[in-house]
């Protein structure tokens, strides 16, 4: 959705996406793992992990919450501004594993819009979505700043 700068006040409760579908595959774990340091089994042992609880390999649930960021712009634009920059989050949850092989997607909703100084904030509420899955894999209230 392209919403301007002026405009966003009124788009609270506004629903946004889905965005496109992803595939999480096992090279991008390993990135993650890499660059984070987190190589437990569950993420990066693909044999060990098939005798595990979730029968393989699953993303780091930090992972998945780093894809939001690739999610957001397909969600959200905001026309009219200079420049937005991406302020944090609040309540973050993980109730389900992304198994590696599944495609996730993004869904959001405007919740709150509110002028800060010099700007505006936006928290976008992001669902991401695990195809055939009922529950989400990753449930967050996203801060941006938005300045005119």
């Amino acid at each position: 959705m392209n919403i301007d700068y002026a405009e966003l006040a009124n788009h609270v409760g506004a629903a946004l996406g889905p965005s496109e579908w992803m595939v999480i595959d096992q090279a991008r774990v390993n990135l993650f793992a890499d660059a984070t340091g987190d190589h437990q089994w569950i993420h990066v042992d693909e044999d060990a992990a098939r005798n595990g609880p979730f029968g393989a390999t699953i993303a780091h649930g930090y992972l998945t919450l780093s894809l939001v960021n690739r999610f957001l712009p397909e969600l959200l634009t905001v026309t009219g501004t200079s420049f937005g920059v991406n302020y944090g989050c609040d309540k973050v949850r993980f109730p389900s594993p992304v198994i590696v092989g599944s495609r996730i997607r993004a869904r959001g909703e405007i919740v709150g819009v509110d002028a800060v100084s010099q700007g505006t904030q936006v928290c976008v509420r992001v669902w991401v979505e695990i195809e055939g899955q009922d529950r989400p894999a990753c449930v967050v209230d996203t801060l941006s700043r938005f300045f005119g």
